[in-house]
């Protein structure tokens, strides 16, 4: 390609969502490399309109066609009790020549390296890969793309690349997908229970309620924080990275992915057309130099910002590529669309509103005035006459459209609805008429007295052969050359294609009837639509699959009797806990220097504890990320009996230690927890906290049930996040280094809605996690469950007081000794906590 040397980086694949056919349409004529779909099940989006599996052979046929790529989100949770059905879809998914599946759930990874070989896997952003490690295991799963967290920077993904070129034995080496626009998601996909905590919806399951637009008040100390018209406290802008795309392709990313799979198929055009056109910009071939593309793009992306405001826009920011700056991530100010800021408010007359424009308005526009208070609802409707004189602008109303009472001076106004850019969008994929073609490339071979040979191919691997009825003869007028092979060969206006390169080999000054080259020209379209039609032949193994299987043993034996652990979150609660002989501790501390202290003191009380096989484990972060080495090592350095493994560093790091896989592994099915066990030394796995009673006798009755820890008493913790609102909301700072720490000075809770106060906890990296108000227990299943073989029950403190941890532990003991009813343990605690007691997400939806 000319001029190849002068761009910034190569092209990556353009990634637009698909939540039905019109979007798809609308994906492929605005220039999209490739969708991604969900179907009627185990989709992460299941509010979308969807696909069916019978529709899979006409769409792909039709992505294929038009040289798109076609990728099937089968990124949920599944549980053991759904593996059959998954199984039957995964074939039908396979069989139809989708281009791979998007897969969260490690056990369908396998479940899918059963069925086919080479059937391509990408790692979905829900499998939370922040690091070099993370990709590795990916890759060891048998993925071929990893979709990266949304939180990763940049420099970490420079660094994460870097780590995996660096790595001779090439494990961490890997083609990297991020999101590069839409809703931005505050807590860590694949780690936000917060739907299944307050409504028993899973959001690894494609149920998210959205808790994370809703409103909420700032509590410190007990006191209110005055934070103005700020109440979207959990509420980011939508990411664009637009303005860092030539970063995004200089550090190498294989795929740029466009959320919004519930978005309609204008918004997915607009956006999709916008990097589209951005993408040629900085990756195009060119004869300029790298500084000219770097200007071509600056242009474009100043043409297109309208646009993309007006798509869909809670605020457009470039989320965490530029790494973290918690000023700015969340305004708070609202959670809804937006559009394009017009002004203020600067007087409203008898039925009529004066605005200071700062952006061009026209009758028909839709605008929105904006008070401070979206939840109490706002006045807006379309405009019906626009007065202009300067940057005064005069807006009338049809009769009754506003409520100009609820108006003032002041208000801030955005403009909603365009609907000539509608119109304009609309255009480029309605109808049945291709607008958008994908270039294929003609070879033309002749010498005098033999027929000519056309050769023609689409970058695909797709390859065609056409050869003339007639010789080639002397041209004595018009002989074939450039301009006339380019025009009659690019005569390909009704097909998918584009003339691209053009190599032509002829012996001289030859001619052929343009009747026959044309009749070439439609029989190599026709043989190469007829070629990308069919769908791709996957590799199917003819063996049956073995599923929900528990894999290898570990050495430790496995106890007769039930266990108690407990997780204590402060000293004194360790303190309390060791008074009531509790043996079996996990620490999970906001500052890992204070593992030390507590390993000291549990030695004290149990000098000789190893031996016992319990023991104390403390519990490293949630999140790594590269440059964090120094957490690991502070809680390495703990010596502690074990460690509570949280994410794939952990198991990579802390791999010759005792470690317990924690809920945060997502083990939601037995071929998940067969991996787990089978290639890590885990002494047992806790199950995931998205499963409710019957999903959790599924997995248990899935293989050995002792092998899983289960946690039946805790506060759940609902968003885990990069985003941290101490210092957002309670500093001028951007990040620690700037902040204050005011994280280590004040209790904080959120108060939401309905008046529950939420605890907020930040750790050792800086994240945040809001835990849900009420604590919830499983206790009235706890006799069921160790009827299943199940051996191991944890109990999770929060706040709970010396008095009330003590408390708890003898009665958790008793109903695990038999000696209460798990009825009666949840009547005793629903009347002695006064905050109440939940059954939580155990007790399945709607408790």
């Amino acid at each position: 390609m000319s001029g190849q040397g002068n761009q910034i980086g190569t092209r990556p694949e353009l990634l637009a969502p698909a939540g039905d056919w019109e979007c798809a349409k609308a994906a492929v004529e605005n220039g999209a490399d490739a969708i991604y779909f969900g179907l009627e099940r185990f989709n992460a989006r299941m509010r979308a309109h969807n696909f069916t599996v019978a529709d899979l052979p006409e769409l792909m046929a039709f992505l294929h066609r038009r040289g798109v790529r076609g990728y099937v989100t089968f990124n949920t949770l599944v549980f053991a009790d759904e593996l059959e059905d998954a199984e039957r879809w995964l074939k039908s998914i396979i069989a139809a020549g989708v281009d791979a599946a998007i897969v969260q759930d490690v056990g369908i990874c396998r479940l899918i390296r059963k069925l086919s070989p080479d059937f391509p896997i990408h790692a979905s952003t829900q499998m939370t890969v922040t690091s070099a490690a993370g990709v590795g295991f990916a890759k060891e799963l048998g993925c071929q793309l990893v979709v990266l967290a949304r939180e990763c920077s940049i420099k970490e993904i420079d660094a994460i690349k870097a780590a995996g070129e660096s790595d001779m034995a090439g494990k961490t080496s890997m083609p990297l997908e991020v999101f590069v626009h839409g809703a931005l998601c505050v807590a860590y996909s694949g780690q936000c229970l917060t739907s299944e905590s307050l409504g028993g919806r899973s959001a690894n399951r494609g149920e998210c309620a959205q808790a994370c637009r809703m409103t909420y008040d700032l509590i410190s100390d007990g006191e209110v924080v005055p934070l103005d018209d700020r109440r979207y406290l959990l509420s980011p802008q939508d990411l664009a990275g637009m303005d860092v795309l030539p970063d995004l392709v200089k550090s190498g990313v294989a795929s740029l992915k466009i959320e919004g799979r519930l978005k309609t198929p204008e918004y997915v055009a607009n956006i999709t057309a916008a990097y589209n056109r951005a993408l040629d910009a900085v990756c195009g071939p060119r004869e300029g130099s790298k500084q000219e593309a770097v200007e071509d793009f600056k242009k474009v992306a100043t043409d297109v910002r309208y646009d993309l405001e007006m798509g869909f826009s809670r605020g457009l920011y470039t989320g965490w590529f530029r790494g973290i700056q918690n000023q700015e991530l969340a305004h708070a100010r609202f959670s809804s669309k937006r559009g394009v800021f017009l002004g203020f408010v600067s007087e409203v007359r008898e039925n009529t509103v004066v605005v200071d424009l700062e952006c061009a308005l026209k009758a028909g526009d839709g605008v929105v005035f904006d008070a401070g208070a979206p939840d109490l609802g706002e006045e807006g409707g379309r405009v019906f006459t626009v007065d202009q004189k300067g940057r005064k602008a005069v807006l009338r109303f049809r009769d009754g459209a506003v409520q100009f009472n609820r108006i003032e001076a002041g208000d801030r106004v955005w403009k909603t609805s365009d609907p000539e850019l509608e119109k304009r969008i609309r255009q480029t994929f309605d109808g049945d008429k291709i607008r958008f073609h994908r270039p294929i490339d003609f070879e033309v071979n002749g010498v005098k007295g033999q027929p000519l040979r056309v050769i023609a191919h689409d970058r695909e691997g797709h390859i065609a052969q056409g050869v003339s009825e007639s010789a080639l003869v002397v041209a004595e007028k018009r002989p074939l050359n450039q301009e006339i092979l380019a025009k009659q060969l690019g005569r390909l206006g009704s097909t998918p294609f584009v003339l691209g390169e053009l190599k032509i080999h002829l012996d001289g000054d030859l001619m052929l009837p343009i009747k026959e080259l044309n009749e070439l020209r439609r029989g190599l379209a026709e043989e190469l639509d007829q070629q990308r039609a069919a769908p791709k032949r996957w590799t199917m193994s003819s063996e049956d699959a073995e599923v929900g299987l528990i894999g290898a043993a570990q050495d430790r034996p496995l106890p007769s009797e039930t266990q108690l652990i407990v997780l204590i979150r402060k000293m004194e609660q360790l303190e309390a806990a060791l008074e009531q002989g509790q043996q079996w501790i996990y620490c999970e501390f906001e500052n890992p220097k204070r593992y030390r202290d507590a390993v000291a003191l549990y030695r004290e009380k149990y000098p000789d504890g190893e031996k016992t096989g319990a023991g104390i484990f403390v519990a490293p972060p949630r999140i790594f990320k590269s440059g964090e080495e120094w957490i690991l090592k502070q809680v390495r350095s703990s010596n502690a009996d074990g460690y509570l493994v949280r994410n794939y560093d952990h198991l990579k790091v802390f791999k010759d230690d005792r470690i317990i896989g924690d809920f945060s592994l997502n083990v939601a099915n037995g071929i998940t927890a067969d991996y787990y066990l089978g290639s890590y030394p885990l002494e047992r796995l806790t199950a995931s906290y998205d499963l409710n009673i019957d999903q959790l006798t599924s997995l248990l009755a899935s293989g050995s049930a002792s092998r899983f820890e289960i946690t039946i008493h805790q506060h759940m913790p609902m968003f885990h996040m990069e985003h941290c609102v101490f210092c957002a909301f309670m500093s001028t700072g951007k990040d620690y280094r700037d902040c204050g720490r005011p994280c280590e000075k004040h209790d904080v809770v959120l108060r939401d809605r309905i008046g529950a106060k939420h605890p907020l906890r930040a750790d050792a990296g800086c994240r945040n996690t809001l835990f849900n108000s009420q604590a919830q227990t499983g206790a009235e299943f706890a006799e069921h469950m160790i009827g299943l073989g199940a051996r191991w029950f944890r109990v999770e403190f929060l706040d709970e007081e010396p008095g009330a941890v003590k408390e708890s532990i003898q009665q958790y003991r008793r109903l695990l000794n038999g000696e209460i009813s798990g009825e009666k343990l949840w009547r005793q605690l629903r009347l002695k906590n006064q905050l109440g007691v939940t059954r939580g997400q155990l007790a399945g939806e709607g408790v």
